[in-house]
């Protein structure tokens, strides 16, 4: 199966370049109060944090979101279908979650195709035609293959942190949120391009080896949104397969997905013949 490199290596750019970023800051703030001992310290302090981030947002992010782990024997088909997935897209079979309420949606995390970890809804799987929940699966796993979650949960994880600082502002909180939740957003928009998801549906569809699946789902997922509310810590946008939030207030500047009607148009023409099919059928 023909893949391409660019993402892949426009993922590890990012990430290296977040680490250099975030040593660059606390390196100049110490050299600023302390001179070059106080600067080799925070340094130091930045490749530890950028370490506990590498092996520790994904569980950050699942955290978050109130993911628990599923086991093997409580959902064995459902596990097998990700197995299978997995090995078609050519990762490791990722760490396998579940979050326990109807509103249907699934996110990845984690480091990458040999360390990931998967989270879908009771929601999604009941919403869902098998078809359907394949290319959701499998636009998951596309954005492990392509290293995404590697920027995506570390952006959430920096976002999240940013957000819930205001909380520690009491009376000010309002005002340090009309501040932080911007910056957060910003950082964001500035790591994450909407053309990673494009690029994780055509993905799925070749490894469902047919892009309607993919696509009837991101429509089924976006009626569910506009029909049921959903509550939560809108810097997780990122981490969903559509984003699940109202475009309103805090969350319309966390908004990172494309539209869904472009993504299900670029799904359609992968299989131009796509209308003639369903007459016949």
């Amino acid at each position: 199966m023909r893949r391409s490199v660019l993402p892949v290596l426009a993922n590890v750019l990012k990430a290296w370049a977040l680490v250099l970023g975030t040593c660059a800051f606390l390196g100049a703030i110490g050299f600023a109060a302390g001179g070059y001992r106080l600067l080799s310290i925070l340094v130091f302090c930045a490749l530890l944090l950028a370490g506990g981030a590498y092996w520790y947002s994904d569980r950050v992010a699942l955290g978050l979101v109130g993911a628990r782990e599923l086991p093997l024997g409580e959902a064995p088909v459902l596990h097998s279908t990700v197995e299978r997935l997995a090995a078609v897209a050519g990762v490791m079979k990722p760490r396998l979650y579940l979050l326990p309420d109807g509103h249907p949606r699934a996110l990845a995390a984690g480091r990458g195709p040999r360390a990931s970890a998967l989270a879908v809804s009771a929601g999604l799987v009941s919403a869902l035609t098998p078809a359907e929940f394949e290319g959701v699966i499998a636009h998951e796993l596309a954005h492990v293959r392509n290293r995404d979650v590697v920027v995506q949960t570390s952006a959430v994880v920096i976002a999240a942190a940013l957000v819930e600082t205001s909380r520690l502002g009491g009376w000010l909180a309002r005002v340090l949120l009309f501040v932080l939740g911007p910056v957060a957003a910003a950082f964001v928009h500035l790591l994450l391009s909407p053309k990673r998801e494009f690029a994780a549906d055509a993905a799925a569809a070749q490894l469902c080896g047919s892009p309607h699946g993919l696509a009837d789902a991101l429509v089924r997922l976006e009626q569910a949104n506009e029909l049921v509310h959903f509550e939560g810590s809108p810097a997780t946008e990122p981490l969903y397969t559509i984003n699940p939030f109202a475009e309103e207030g805090l969350a319309a500047l966390f908004a990172t997905h494309p539209p869904v009607s472009e993504r299900v148009r670029r799904l359609r023409a992968l299989d131009p013949s796509w209308r003639e099919k369903l007459r016949a059928a």
